[in-house]
């Protein structure tokens, strides 16, 4: 019974690492040939290529714990890193904050002036964001580093340690200061979205009273905002459960901690397919791509076809 459920947690935990890493691989191999072909990179592609990235890393990460978790690698190879993990993690959620703003810039109408600024300006905000975000998750890495290495060690130590009831005091004040780095972010991007979701709304409205409106405008902004909230769900659920990880929430030893890390990776790669999805250039690269390995496939089969009547002919014929 537990060899059964031991290989299916691997099999799930294989499924959803190299989905998530493919989805994310995908959006950065497009971007990159855009980039070939016209020797540059728009703003939301380099928001989207960035965060991909940094997404594929953090799916490493959380394979490795996984694979810990089954004792198929050693755990301490994730906790001598956590200061790297725990920068990877907050980059790729101000990554997500970003581009939430930068939809809701693109997309919300909402006459006020700083809006009607950030509107104009957005495009040319990108790399300074990216920056940004880089610059403020390696400050709080680096203080974690130094004053809060505690918290991650204590906590993930504990889930990984035989005996995973006792649990070590952790510094409130530490651990405030672990979680702020998170929050901020969220804080953002609920701002923006729920701004996105208020406008996509009113804009909804007003299609609905307008005569002779088209009933496949009113569709594709209700498609819009089950993305959007799709979206904030998944974002929510990635905080939660990295701020359950850092209070010890899962505190039920390595049963929670197991369904936590697979959890969190499923988000992860569920996230990359809806950028996807919702992105009207990486969709129909997604489809041309699926429809040429169709194409692929089918030749082959239909080359095999044909090999084996002729090699069965001359084999009767000898």
């Amino acid at each position: 019974m537990l060899e059964g459920v031991m290989l299916f947690l691997f099999l799930a935990v294989m499924v959803q690492f190299f989905t998530g890493v493919l989805a994310s691989g995908f959006i950065v191999v497009v971007s990159a040939i855009d980039l070939i072909t016209h020797r540059k990179m728009a703003p939301l592609d380099l928001l989207l290529s960035c965060l991909a990235t940094s997404r594929i890393i953090l799916q490493m990460c959380v394979f490795l714990v996984q694979l810990s978790l089954l004792y198929l690698v050693k755990y301490s190879l994730f906790v001598d890193n956590i200061t790297f993990v725990l920068f990877i993690n907050e980059l790729n959620l101000w990554l997500a904050t970003w581009l939430g703003v930068f939809y809701c810039a693109k997309i919300a109408t909402i006459p006020h002036p700083f809006f009607l600024w950030l509107k104009m300006r957005i495009s040319r905000l990108v790399p300074w964001l990216i920056l940004g975000s880089v610059f403020c998750s390696t400050i709080t890495a680096i203080i974690h580093s130094r004053e809060t290495t505690t918290i991650p060690k204590q906590t993930f130590t504990s889930f990984f340690s035989k005996n995973a009831t006792q649990f070590g005091q952790i510094n409130a004040t530490l651990l405030s200061v672990f979680i702020l780095g998170l929050t901020l972010p969220l804080l953002i991007f609920i701002v923006a979205i729920l701004l996105l979701i208020s406008s996509l709304c009113n804009h909804s409205w007003q299609m609905k009273t307008m005569v002779g409106a088209r009933e496949s405008n009113r569709y594709s902004i209700i498609s819009a905002m089950l993305s959007i909230l799709l979206f904030l769900f998944l974002y929510f659920s990635h905080y939660m459960i990295v701020v359950l990880m850092s209070t010890q929430g899962f505190q039920f030893g390595r049963a929670s901690f197991q369904v936590g890390m697979l959890v969190f990776g499923i988000c992860l790669s569920l996230h990359s397919i809806v950028l996807i999805l919702g992105n009207p250039k990486l969709k129909q690269n997604a489809k041309m791509f699926i429809v040429h390995c169709k194409c692929c496939h089918c030749e082959k089969a239909w080359i095999i076809s044909r090999a084996v009547p002729a090699t069965h002919h001359s084999a009767t014929k000898t």
